[in-house]
């Protein structure tokens, strides 16, 4: 057996460094310089490739809690949600965040707070008692977000929410040129009777509703105020929605496209439309919001959407607040708005002839 080979226990003793040291034939310092990135400058591009050769061969990983006393850090960072943990819409924002924080040597502890404010300032407390490096918060929908007093102790990012104090940097939806994107796809198909159907109280709404104007502008349109309805958003507000802008109308005076909140919107919407005998997309295209998973590609037709980028979103938060951690200095308060892009199915069709 050799010095490398311990066993405790029954089992293969986790290698040392010192055993590394060892294998490749140096000194016990070389092998911490190449694994605290000090290699450079200091030991030959040689000696480097024979170190990590050796730690290869004996499956030597870095003691994560020890270097993370040395640096002053613990290589964890702390991730709140208000629902978004139990929620099928908007797991890929975690992925991404973990995903991030996984390339950089970070992992991820979550807390979901079920949007009860009490619960999230033990869970923030709990986190910087713990050590965390940073916090990101997340919301599960666009909303202006109340701070967790113990997020201006340590790095903090939100993403898919605004602070209420402008105090903190946050990573949200470019929802306004998102409703511009959803409203051009049925101008460029030649559409100029075009709708709006479904949306809250909320600022995803109010944005959205912004660009789907500035799109009407652009081409000299101006939506007709019968024509925007904000009636909810799920499938029932889609389905009545749709219904009172299309049943019993003719042909000539109806709207041949609507864009809708949310792709549940369109669900209901599609489902009018079948009801009253309407083809989609020959005789109405419809434009969905969210991409959500397991459904918008499953409609009939297959639904053309703007897809929200929750995992962009994820990975920007992320990396924002991993370069402050690094650097030691807190990211700039400011607003980072992703694109959200178009995915075209087949809800859209040229629009019909008058």
């Amino acid at each position: 057996m050799s010095g490398v080979e311990k066993t405790r226990g029954g089992g293969a003793e986790r290698a040392t460094s010192r055993d590394v040291a060892r294998l490749a034939g140096v000194s016990h310092t070389a092998v911490s310089f190449v694994f605290n990135g000090r290699a450079q400058g200091n030991l030959s591009a040689e000696t480097q490739k024979k170190i990590r050769k050796a730690a290869a061969q004996l499956g030597y990983r870095p003691n994560a809690v020890a270097r993370g006393l040395r640096r002053r850090r613990t290589a964890v960072i702390g991730l709140v949600t208000d629902e978004i943990a139990t929620s099928p819409f908007a797991g890929r924002l975690l992925r991404g965040a973990m995903d991030m924080a996984w390339n950089s040597e970070h992992l991820v502890l979550t807390v979901d707070s079920g949007q009860d404010p009490v619960t999230e300032d033990a869970a923030v407390a709990e986190l910087l008692d713990r050590r965390v490096d940073g916090i990101i918060y997340a919301a599960l929908s666009l909303r202006r977000a109340r701070v967790p007093e113990g997020l201006h102790r340590t790095f903090a990012v939100l993403a898919n929410c605004l602070p209420e104090d402008g105090s903190l940097p946050a990573v949200i939806p470019a929802e306004r040129a998102g409703g511009r994107s959803a409203a051009r796809v049925l101008l460029d198909a030649g559409h100029r009777r075009v709708a709006l159907v479904g949306g809250l109280d909320d600022i995803a709404t109010a944005e959205r509703l912004r660009g789907f104007r500035d799109a009407l502008r652009a081409v000299g349109l101006t939506a007709e105020k019968d024509w925007v309805m904000r009636t909810g958003g799920e499938i029932a507000a889609g389905y009545e929605g749709a219904l009172r802008l299309l049943d019993g109308v003719p042909a000539d005076r109806r709207p041949t496209g609507i864009v809708c909140y949310n792709d549940r919107v369109a669900a209901g919407v599609l489902h009018a439309a079948a009801r009253l005998g309407l083809d989609v997309p020959a005789d109405l295209s419809v434009v969905g919001y969210d991409d959500q998973e397991h459904m918008a590609a499953f409609l009939s037709p297959p639904l053309t959407t703007v897809a929200l980028p929750h995992r962009a979103m994820g990975e920007t938060a992320a990396r924002l607040l991993l370069d402050a951690i690094d650097s030691g200095t807190a990211p700039p308060v400011t607003t980072r708005r992703l694109e959200c892009p178009v995915v075209m199915r087949g809800s859209v069709g040229p629009a019909p002839s008058p």
